[in-house]
């Protein structure tokens, strides 16, 4: 009796091993359990840790994305907003279910977010902060030494240093020093790169149009448009 008993207790540990490592990997494959990632589209030569890319890849957070001459890209991330980056920008992008944050070296950037969503983005000047209070759309321009902020809807906060300013919807503000050698490729027109970062700009207000009037029923998951890059 007693060998029986003994015998069947091993049994059962084992089997509760089983059951317990089974339940684990259910746990991890459920869709809570996924890293959060973006859909990528692009357009022109843009690489992603130093690797071209092409539109439709995933991208992971803690990224770093640039874009050439006449090139951009987009980040769609799903519940969370959208990133958009005009020619000849450097981002480190990283993400979580509730937050945003990343690091703009050079170049313009335009943030679009849902409610709930928390924001900092940093520059060489300050930091451009969202407390996720809101729905918010922002643009930073870190092209000529300098770091400006201009916000499309909601309100955003420019930290630099001591220093702290709220910039609500149709305002901008600035942080830092601009460099008087520091211009663009085209400041006597409208050329490829200036006009690329004109349509971002509009793309992130015309977000922001939607985000004011539509706000319950907007959604960034949707489907991306697959851009080829140009040849």
């Amino acid at each position: 009796m007693i060998s029986k008993t003994w015998s069947r207790k091993p049994i059962a540990a084992f089997l509760s091993v089983a059951v317990l490592s089974v339940y684990s990997m259910i746990a991890l494959a459920s869709p809570e359990a996924k890293v959060a990632s973006g859909e990528l589209t692009v357009s022109g030569q843009v690489t992603v840790n130093g690797q071209k890319v092409i539109s439709g890849g995933t991208l992971f957070s803690d990224s770093v994305i640039v874009t050439s001459d006449n090139s951009s890209a987009t980040v769609n991330i799903s519940k969370l907003g959208r990133v958009q980056l005009a020619p000849k920008s450097t981002l480190t992008l990283s993400f979580t279910e509730k937050a945003i944050t990343g690091q703009l070296d050079t170049g313009i950037a335009t943030v679009s977010t849902l409610v709930g969503i928390s924001v900092n983005l940093a520059t060489k000047d300050g930091s451009v902060v969202v407390d996720g209070s809101q729905a918010t759309s922002f643009t930073v321009n870190a092209k000529r030494g300098n770091t400006v902020v201009s916000t499309q809807a909601g309100l955003v906060e420019l930290r630099a240093g001591d220093a702290v300013k709220q910039i609500a919807a149709g305002e901008s503000g600035t942080a830092g020093t601009p460099n008087p050698q520091t211009t663009d490729d085209d400041d006597d027109g409208v050329g490829g790169g200036a006009l690329a970062a004109v349509l971002i700009a509009a793309g992130g207000a015309i977000v922001a149009a939607i985000i004011a009037t539509r706000e319950d029923e907007i959604n960034f998951g949707g489907t991306v448009v697959v851009i080829s890059p140009s040849r």
